[in-house]
């Protein structure tokens, strides 16, 4: 069982930053793959970036160049660091952790951009 909880989102104007934290406790965090996901209102669920238990990393085309995931497995989190953000980004971000049939979900954090 994984439990995961994100923060860092809120409130910024376009072309600014922000790094969004995901706290991992239970399982073996370091064997999971982990992936940060979006959703706006009224769209669907869209997968942003996925960051692999082997290091591989890939991303969105939306977000390529602007956006990061990385982790700290000593700190059982994994992050996304947010750059050059659009009003197109707002939504509320998931963090997702998965490994053969177990896949898990934090309850997300709302990021808003105004232009």
């Amino acid at each position: 069982q994984v439990q995961l909880v994100e923060s860092g989102g809120g409130l910024v104007q376009a072309g600014g930053s922000l790094r969004l934290s995901c706290a991992a406790s239970g399982s073996i965090f370091s064997f999971y793959n982990m992936a940060w996901y979006r959703q706006a209102p009224g769209k669907q669920r869209e997968l942003v970036a996925i960051l692999a238990s082997s290091g591989s990393t890939n991303y969105a085309d939306s977000v390529k160049g602007r956006f990061t995931i990385s982790r700290d497995n000593a700190k059982n989190t994994v992050y996304l660091e947010m750059n050059s953000l659009k009003p197109e980004d707002t939504a509320v971000y998931l963090c997702n952790a998965y490994r053969g049939f177990n896949n898990y979900w934090g309850q997300g954090t709302q990021v808003t951009v105004s232009s």
